[in-house]
C-alpha cells in the first residue's frame, strides 16, 4: 500500500507514501486513496482528516512512467479514477486540511486545493506543470484556483507552469500558513483536534455551504441555509452548547 491511513483520535491522516518517487502516485494508489476516505467516511468518530505526504514531499502527481499511448476509453477511465480523488477530498463531510511539504505538483496541487485548508512548509513548491507533458490542468486545480485568486493570476500559474513557492502561495490565498517544515504536521494536528473538538454535525453543514455557494444567488443561498439551522437547533450539541453558556463553561462537544 502507498497510501498511508493512521488513526489519532477523531483525526486521521492520509499521506501519499511512495518517498522513493516524491509520491507520484499510481494507477494502483488512485483506487487506494478513495478507498482510504471512503473508510473515513463511514466512521463517525473522524471529525478531521489531514492529507500529506511522507519523505518530506507531498506529492509529485501522477506517475509518468505510467504515461504513454492509451486508447481514449482508457484514459477516460484513468481520469474519472483521478476525479474519483479529488471529489473524495472535497466531498469528505468533515473538514480535511491539507499539510504540504516538498513538491505539490500538477494533480496534486489540484487535491490540496480540494481541502479545506492548505498549511504549507517554507520549502515548499507548488507548481502547474501540465503544459510539460502536453496536457491541460486536471483534478479540478483550474476550478479550484478560480475560488482562491485572480483568473488572470491562475492563467500565469498555469500558461507559465512555474514553481509558486511559500511565501507567494500564502500571500496569494493558497495556502493559509507558512512554517518550518518540522513543524507543518504537528500544527496540522494541532488545527485538526481544535476543528474535531468542535460540533461535527454543524462544521458538516458549514462545509456543504461553502461547498454550495459559488453555483448560488445569495437569495438561493439563503434559502439553502435556512434549512440549517432549524435542524441544528435540535441537535444535543446545540442544546449543550446553550447549556454551558449558561453556566459559563466551555462547552463540550460529542453527540452531533
Amino acid at each position: 500500500m502507498s497510501i498511508s491511513l493512521t488513526r489519532d483520535g477523531a483525526v486521521a491522516v492520509v499521506a501519499f507514501d511512495r518517498p522513493a518517487a516524491k509520491n507520484a502516485f499510481t494507477l494502483a494508489m488512485r483506487a487506494e486513496f478513495v478507498a482510504a476516505f471512503a473508510e473515513l467516511e463511514a466512521d463517525p468518530g473522524i471529525r478531521a482528516v489531514v492529507l500529506t505526504g511522507t519523505g518530506g514531499n507531498f506529492c509529485s502527481g501522477a506517475d509518468i512512467g505510467e504515461m504513454g499511448e492509451t486508447p481514449p476509453d482508457a484514459f477516460l477511465a484513468r481520469m474519472r479514477q483521478l476525479h474519483a480523488m479529488a471529489r473524495a477530498v472535497a466531498r469528505f463531510p468533515a473538514p480535511v486540511i491539507a499539510a504540504v511539504d516538498g513538491v505539490c505538483i500538477g494533480a496534486a496541487w489540484g487535491f490540496a486545493m480540494a481541502s479545506d485548508i492548505v498549511l504549507a512548509s517554507d520549502r515548499v513548491r507548488f507548481a502547474a506543470t501540465f503544459r510539460r507533458i502536453g496536457y491541460a490542468p486536471d483534478a479540478g486545480l483550474a476550478w479550484q484556483f478560480l475560488q482562491a485568486i485572480t483568473p488572470m493570476r491562475a492563467k500565469e500559474i498555469v500558461y507559465s507552469g512555474r514553481e509558486v513557492h511559500a511565501e507567494e502561495a500564502r500571500e496569494l490565498g493558497l495556502a493559509m500558513e507558512v512554517m518550518a517544515p518540522e513543524a507543518l504536521l504537528p500544527r496540522a494536528m494541532e488545527l485538526a483536534r481544535m476543528i474535531a473538538d468542535g460540533p461535527a454535525t454543524a462544521l458538516h453543514l458549514a462545509k456543504r455551504q461553502f461547498a454550495a455557494a459559488p453555483a448560488m444567488s445569495l437569495d438561493a443561498f439563503l434559502d439553502f441555509e435556512a434549512t440549517m439551522q432549524p435542524l441544528l437547533g435540535q441537535t444535543a450539541d446545540h442544546r449543550a452548547a446553550v447549556s454551558a453558556f449558561r453556566e459559563k463553561r466551555k462547552p463540550t462537544f460529542n453527540a452531533g
